[in-house]
């Protein structure tokens, strides 16, 4: 079965406090997706608003600014977005509570949502957590969205292509190792876990996977770029490195994801009884 080709990029790209700063980011990185003929565009994670500038112990007075989920911001990102589908990421506020976000839209409104699940330690500080992950329908296909830790779990990925998800798009704002830095990113312990986790939410799956990421420094987090478009076999069609710009690459989805479950269907051959669940 094949269908269309389907264009998809990730981005890569550093995004402060300055909302109004962002949004212009957000309008340039569209028109060079644009400009590539591209179909849906993943952004990083925090991209409106910035990401926390401590890891460990967050400053609860200079947390990102939250948005509620029908800000007039997110509606000029659905504007500029037009026929393309974009999906980007935010602190989302629901009263007092905030959550690390991401949304994806079309000039048509707004297709899903995500809220972060897996927070690590420090974020606990800044955000509560989400508690489910849905897979949505877009014009590129079937969609579902994760934040940074997420895709540490493997259940997390698996969530979505149960739910039938074709791609799935990996939002984050990944720095290098807080504890033991290398001398270079390519030897830091982060950028290796995550083009592993990238990679292997991949292959396990058998989809299509988009990993948009930060890049440049905030306070003293530095962030790895390293975004790419990953096949369902695993193998990464495009990739940024370390630098800013986008990853694009033409996939004929409905085709490769055929292809890549035709002999072994790994979804169709889980056998779910046979695993514990978390008590």
């Amino acid at each position: 079965m094949t269908g269309r080709p389907v264009r998809i990029a990730a981005a890569a790209a550093h995004f402060g406090r300055d909302l109004e700063f962002c949004l212009s980011r957000i309008g340039k990185l569209i028109d060079d997706a644009r400009a590539q003929g591209a179909d849906l565009l993943v952004l990083p994670n925090a991209a409106l608003g910035g990401y926390l500038a401590d890891l460990r112990h967050p400053d609860p007075d200079a947390l990102p600014p939250a948005l509620k989920p029908d800000d007039p911001l997110i509606a000029r990102v659905a504007g500029l977005a037009a026929e393309m589908t974009v999906c980007v990421g935010y602190c989302e506020a629901d009263g007092h509570v905030r959550y690390n976000a991401a949304v994806c839209v079309t000039g048509d409104g707004v297709l899903g949502r995500h809220r972060k699940v897996h927070l690590p330690a420090g974020e606990t500080v800044a955000y509560a957590p989400g508690d489910r992950f849905d897979a949505f329908d877009t014009p590129a296909g079937r969609l579902g969205m994760l934040i940074d830790y997420d895709k540490t779990f493997p259940e997390a990925a698996r969530s979505l292509a149960l739910d039938g998800a074709q791609i799935i798009g990996c939002l984050s704002a990944w720095p290098t190792s807080v504890t033991n830095r290398a001398p270079r990113m390519a030897q830091d312990r982060q950028a290796r876990l995550f083009d592993l986790y990238d990679q292997a939410r991949a292959a396990e799956n058998q989809v299509v996977l988009a990993s948009a990421n930060q890049t440049g420094t905030l306070a003293g987090l530095r962030f790895l770029g390293q975004s790419k478009v990953v096949g369902p076999g695993g193998e990464i069609l495009a990739r940024t490195f370390g630098k800013a710009g986008l990853a694009v690459a033409e996939v004929d989805v409905a085709g490769e994801l055929d292809r890549a479950r035709r002999i072994l269907n790994h979804l169709d051959e889980l056998r779910s009884a046979a695993y514990r669940t978390h008590p």
